[in-house]
């Protein structure tokens, strides 16, 4: 068995601090929770800005998506890539069809396409897991997209702009978990009522916590100066 633990950025992100995990750990840009990641996924312009720019930093190793790729192979961006370039592991440019909605161009596909699909789906294929747990996770059982990261860089987050980022992303996780029939897929939550069909190879293990809003900047294998 090749078990990974894939930890997001949500409010129940802190359930994986409940007990020791073993296996791999991915990190999907930033988190609050402080472990030795074997990787942490990396998907937006916005991200390679701010470390470019210092704002934040992030130790180990890479997985980059296809923004960070473009945005890698701009000239004015080459010799910071140069200087990047050991702790990229890969730049994961997989796009299921399942990530493009109807009408939606190859850009739109990737923007669909969030951090989290990328870092499962990369960890599934790239590590040959046969068992995933998710941590953090919140929008697949909640209308929630909060995230730690928000307290870094600003994410719009209005109404509209909410229900369009939950109806792209939540459909792609069904079909993500039908890709991998033979991969036990385990969410880390507060209760089990989910948001969307899943398949028999999708379980909850539960926590009885309260669901409350990440309010805080925590240390952790994010840095953030205070420039």
């Amino acid at each position: 068995m090749r078990v990974g633990h894939i930890v997001g950025n949500g409010d129940q992100v802190v359930l994986f601090d409940r007990k020791p995990r073993k296996g791999f750990k991915i990190a999907c840009n930033q988190t609050p929770i402080n472990t030795n990641f074997y990787a942490t996924a990396l998907v937006d312009f916005k991200f390679m800005e701010a470390m470019k720019s210092g704002a934040v930093t992030v130790p180990g190793s890479w997985v980059c998506g296809y923004r960070p790729r473009l945005w890698c192979d701009r000239p004015e961006n080459q010799s910071i890539y140069l200087r990047w370039s050991s702790q990229i592991k890969e730049f994961y440019l997989d796009l299921p069809k399942y990530a493009l909605m109807p009408g939606d161009t190859i850009g739109q596909g990737y923007t669909n396409w969030s951090c989290g699909h990328l870092a499962v789906h990369w960890a599934v294929k790239r590590l040959k897991l046969t068992e995933v747990h998710m941590y953090g996770f919140d929008s697949i059982f909640d209308f929630n997209l909060r995230s730690y990261s928000d307290l870094v860089l600003f994410s719009e987050r209005d109404n509209m702009n909410t229900n369009r980022l939950a109806s792209n992303w939540r459909p792609i996780w069904e079909h993500l978990f039908k890709e991998f029939p033979d991969v036990k897929f385990i969410l880390h939550h507060n209760h089990d009522a989910f948001k969307i069909s899943v398949p028999d190879n999708v379980s909850v293990e539960l926590y009885n916590v309260p669901s409350k809003p990440i309010t805080e900047k925590r240390t952790n294998n994010l840095q953030v100066s205070d420039a």
